[in-house]
């Protein structure tokens, strides 16, 4: 079963930064749109960003704009999230997973959730005030 792993998260001050990664063993991500996601307890699971394959696209949801940056390397089948002067906000659990409908996140980032599948389980981000 594809799986993602995600990596790079822990306990954190406010203004502080994390690096995020995700893998995934034994698959190919290239060609696919790979989207990193959040969720804060009691709420819906966001996207936060995405990036595309062979365009390079990416997009960010408006509260991190500027404070993170999504990166990947094909070669290592990994998906980067740098994370810059983090807030008490930014806590939740971060996945990642690729879209499977779209190599390009020009047209939809992250807002199609169901369009993305092989969902990890997670890394815990706790940023204290």
């Amino acid at each position: 079963q594809v799986q993602f792993v995600e990596s790079g998260g822990g306990f954190v001050q406010s203004g502080g930064s994390l690096r995020l990664s995700c893998a995934v063993p034994g698959f190919a991500l290239d060609g696919y749109a790979v989207g990193w996601f959040r969720q804060a307890p009691g709420k819906e699971r966001e996207g936060v960003s995405c990036i595309g394959s062979s365009d390079g696209s990416t997009t960010y949801v408006d509260s991190v704009k500027g404070r993170f940056t999504i990166s990947r390397d094909n070669v290592k089948n990994t998906v980067y999230l740098q994370m810059n002067s983090l807030k008490p906000a930014d806590t939740a659990t971060y996945y990642c997973a690729a879209n499977t409908m779209r190599s390009s996140c020009a047209a939809q980032g992250t807002r199609l959730i169901y369009e993305y599948d092989y969902w990890g389980q997670g890394t815990r981000v706790t940023v204290s005030s």
